[in-house]
């Protein structure tokens, strides 16, 4: 895989892209309220999708959610709350607990949802009738069900980046143009903006970034913060893992591999830029020198609301600005040496191949590490860095395959937890 040639004017060929305002992609158009799978229910993008449906029940219908299995009662909830037809668990031992939530929600006699359990529940419930799948799980595991979603022909709303990122070429394969629309506010933003011009019209996408709780920090300055100091996000209310590579920016190295991936421009043209506020949250700069920014409060409300109602917008989905109070929204460069990560994953980006899936797995063990206190901060993008140097850039090219990317992962896992454990010896 390789990068796009760049688009700078109008007789240049526009690439397709999975996604792209412009076209709209309906599996079943027609009248009523959308059918939707809601995968990762009970996290952060899950519960406040509900939030959403529940609001607007004209406009959407859930037939089917997928969790990992840690929270029951809520999972039993929701389904209820919803009137699901199935319910999907990744992990069996939770079942009987499962179908008791469950019991105990719905009325006596009144039939139970369907149940399915194990590592491809998400999977199977992906693929089921339904107009869109909206696939918030986190980490790599949310791949087999965004090519399950992708092949049954499903429209897409996509807030789990690691599928794109760690099976790019698969995804690219199987979606339609506009197939996919993105769930990252970040991706949102920019799917917003290139509504404002024509594909070959566009110079640079500007991806902003709060800078996370460690803004300003010297790399000298980041070496003895705590995991308390790494979780306390200025301005989102994430997950561990996500606020934790909000921190290091791993998560922004991410969101520009992404962006290559979903809207066909080279990485070159591709800026990181630090926005405190994150009242903005991408811009596309196009080649007459106008920028167009979509702003609003945080809220991933917001972004939801477009990948599950798109083209049509959801009125009152998130907070908007009061304009009669007075603000400053700021702008800053990347400071790359304390923060290295966002061009790490360029560099991974350009390898392609296997080497995302590389990245994402031994940034993944070393979050993990950190947590436990076995690595520092700084050791976290620097531990990535040794891993992605030592795999090189076996697996590139068209040809990668699914088993590619999943022992690509283990291995980098594994190599991670080598140098991790050498790195908490070394410090004892």
């Amino acid at each position: 895989m390789s990068d796009s040639p760049a688009l700078t004017g109008r007789g240049a060929e526009a690439p397709s892209a999975l996604a792209d305002p412009h076209l709209v992609y309906d599996p079943i158009g027609g009248a009523g309220p959308k059918d939707v799978v809601i995968l990762g229910s009970t996290g952060s993008i899950g519960t406040q999708a509900i939030d959403l449906v529940l609001r607007n029940p004209d406009r959407f219908r859930v037939t089917g959610l997928s969790a990992n299995g840690g929270r029951v009662a809520l999972l039993a909830e929701q389904a209820y709350q919803l009137r699901v037809r199935t319910v999907a668990v990744a992990r069996e031992d939770v079942v009987p607990a499962l179908r008791e939530a469950l019991s105990s929600q719905y009325g006596p006699g009144e039939p139970l949802p369907e149940i399915l359990a194990g590592p491809d529940a998400a999977t199977l419930v992906a693929a089921s009738d339904c107009h869109t799948v909206l696939n918030g799980i986190t980490g790599s595991i949310g791949l087999a069900p965004t090519l399950a979603a992708l092949e049954a022909g499903r429209t897409l709303a996509l807030a789990n980046k690691e599928s794109l990122i760690v099976g790019g070429p698969l995804v690219k394969a199987l979606a339609k143009p506009g197939q996919i629309i993105p769930v990252d506010s970040e991706h949102a933003a920019l799917f917003q903006a290139l509504a404002s011009g024509t594909r070959a019209d566009v110079r640079k996408l500007v991806v902003t970034a709060s800078g996370g709780p460690f803004r300003g920090r010297t790399k000298e300055q980041l070496a003895h913060v705590t995991v308390e100091d790494a979780l306390a996000h200025p301005t989102w209310a994430m997950g561990p893992v996500i606020t934790i590579n909000s921190a290091t920016l791993v998560n922004k190295g991410l969101e520009v591999i992404e962006a290559h991936l979903l809207y066909d421009i080279p990485f070159d043209r591709i800026e990181v830029v630090v926005h405190p506020q994150s009242y903005v949250h991408s811009m596309v700069e196009f080649t007459d020198g106008s920028t167009i920014a979509q702003a609003t409060p945080p809220d991933m409300r917001g972004p939801i609301a477009i990948g599950l109602g798109w083209p049509e917008r959801v009125p009152d989905a998130a907070p908007a600005f009061d304009w009669s109070k007075a603000s400053t929204w700021e702008f800053f460069p990347l400071d790359r040496d304390a923060f290295p990560a966002v061009d790490l994953a360029c560099h991974v980006g350009q390898l392609a191949g296997t080497a995302p899936a590389v990245f994402n797995a031994a940034n993944e063990e070393c979050v993990e590490a950190f947590r436990l206190g076995a690595l520092p901060f700084n050791g976290i993008v620097e531990t990535v860095t040794r891993v992605v140097d030592e795999h090189g850039t076996p697996g590139s090219g068209t040809s990668l395959t699914v088993a590619d990317v999943l022992e690509a992962e283990t291995w980098a896992r594994t190599r991670a937890r080598e140098l991790t454990a050498q790195t908490a010896e070394a410090r004892a």
